[in-house]
């Protein structure tokens, strides 16, 4: 028999998302530096979105696997921790590793091994992801769960924040070089790398400290779970062919909001890649007015050496990314202060919808953006001369920002109330998917569209992924909401 879950206060909550917000900072880190990191290894425009597939298709695997895992799991740290605590010391070391390629060359070439650290650390960011996504489903009750995925988004943004800024702190104010010759990485990068490695234990040691998880029976008794059933399911080992055969029957029978959702997280998500791996070059070409030409390793090559004012054109601009995915964090963070509180007076659906809105329209703008005055920038922790459009280019952070707040929380707030109580984690990880398919499809087309199409061009890629967030602004409104679940079985059957 069901009963009331307890609510929580307000710091109990936060404590269940606070180590969110290191496995975010070291996600930025990532975000606004791999493509800076494998450019100067040496990969061209075409294949960085090749080599930033590696991050979908670590979802794609290990958060399906880990949700099933972390569903069937009670230990003495509790049924999501285990899982949290583990991906966070993986993607530490990741994070150590990556910007020290170079160190490897005995072994192979930087950018592969580059490469493999980068499916490291991914892999283990997303073993984080999914049990904490479901942690929040597990101790938040229903009425609390708009404010519990907001605290969850906030967090998501501060660490986001912090992790974008780092590069550009250590280079202005600490006075580390931003600058890398072909086949390095800049010291800026390595050390934000490292300082990120250590945040992310920390926060996640506070999160596994701090947080206590509910015994089975407390959980089933709070979800409404038979607890005879589900222990009989957990202690119940079907050989793999079942095993894969009872997912794959999941996947069928998923709940019909959360098909709808997937239609408008693969035009949020295939939008989100491309702006995550071409920024960074269509702001050097755009802001900058660097020729793509010394994006082109086979052209570098020809002519032997990159002048110094491209090589300090491409850390400035790389540096000013970090800016510009700082700035879009804060405003998330701003927005999702407020988010609950919109999503329960407006309606979710209409939040959402209006926030992917802004965020398509602020992509296209990118392109009335193109001013190459030199100005004086004050940033309170030191003072930059940059070209007038890259201060410019900070309005539509504000967009994209209401955007990601809104795609960090409004998807699973809608979510979870559809999703069966004793299947929460492994549709999670299904519903990963959604995340995980559309940056695939952006990484396999984005890079022929824009050598094909743009030749290579990279502003115009940014405006595609404009036109794809207003198609999943329009999808949201197809989306039906449902308030209860009932329990299901192996086969996705409603028992």
């Amino acid at each position: 028999m069901q009963s009331n879950q307890p609510k929580l206060s307000f710091w109990q909550i936060w404590n269940v998302s606070f180590g969110f917000l290191g496995v975010q900072f070291g996600f930025a880190l990532q975000n606004a530096n791999v493509s800076r990191i494998l450019s100067d290894l040496g990969a061209d425009l075409h294949s960085l979105s090749l080599f930033w597939l590696v991050a979908p298709v670590m979802g794609l695997l290990v958060q399906p696997i880990v949700g099933a895992a972390s569903d069937r799991t009670w230990n003495r740290l509790g049924r999501r921790r285990p899982f949290i605590l583990g991906g966070a010391i993986l993607a530490a070391v990741g994070m150590f590793l990556m910007p020290n390629a170079p160190l490897f060359v005995a072994f192979m070439a930087p950018m592969i091994f580059g490469a493999l650290m980068l499916a490291l650390m991914d892999a283990s960011f997303n073993v984080c992801f999914q049990p904490f996504r479901s942690l929040v489903s597990d101790m938040v009750p229903a009425e609390q769960r708009n404010i519990g995925y907001s605290i969850q988004s906030l967090l998501i943004n501060i660490g986001a924040v912090i992790g974008s800024l780092l590069p550009f702190v250590l280079t202005n104010v600490v006075g580390l070089s931003n600058t890398a010759n072909a086949g390095e990485v800049a010291p800026s990068v390595v050390w934000a790398f490292y300082l990120g490695a250590t945040i992310l234990l920390g926060s996640v040691l506070w999160t596994v400290i701090r947080t206590k998880e509910y015994s089975p029976s407390q959980y089933y008794q709070y979800k409404g779970v038979d607890p005879k059933l589900a222990e009989a399911e957990a202690a119940h080992k079907a050989p793999l062919k079942d095993r894969l055969t009872q997912f794959f029957a999941l996947v069928v029978n998923m709940p019909t909001t959360m098909k709808q959702l997937a239609v408008v997280q693969f035009f949020s998500w295939f939008a989100l890649f491309i702006m995550w791996v071409y920024t960074m070059p269509a702001i050097t070409q755009h802001i900058w007015g660097i020729d793509k030409q010394w994006f082109d390793p086979d052209y570098i090559a020809q002519v032997g050496m990159v002048p110094d004012a491209v090589i300090a054109a491409k850390g400035a601009a790389g540096d000013w990314v970090g800016i510009l995915f700082a700035a879009y964090s804060v405003f998330a963070a701003v927005f999702s202060v407020f988010l609950a509180k919109l999503a329960d007076t407006f309606g979710r659906k209409f939040i959402y919808s209006t926030s992917l809105l802004l965020g398509g329209i602020s992509y296209v703008s990118f392109l009335a953006f193109q001013d190459l005055t030199p100005v004086d920038v004050n940033l309170l922790i030191t003072q930059v001369t940059v070209p007038a459009g890259a201060v410019d280019l900070l309005l539509p952070m504000i967009g994209i920002g209401i955007a990601w707040a809104a795609i960090l929380a409004m998807p699973y707030a809608m979510l979870a109330g559809a999703l069966p109580p004793n299947k929460t984690g492994v549709y999670m990880g299904i519903f990963n998917f959604t995340v995980a398919l559309p940056q695939i499809v952006s990484g396999l087309v984005a890079g022929w569209i824009l050598s094909s199409v743009f030749d290579n061009d990279a502003k115009y890629i940014i405006v595609v992924a404009g036109v794809s967030m207003i198609c999943g602004a329009i999808a949201v409104f197809f989306v039906k909401e449902h308030k209860a679940a009932p329990l299901v079985n192996e086969e996705g059957e409603v028992i």
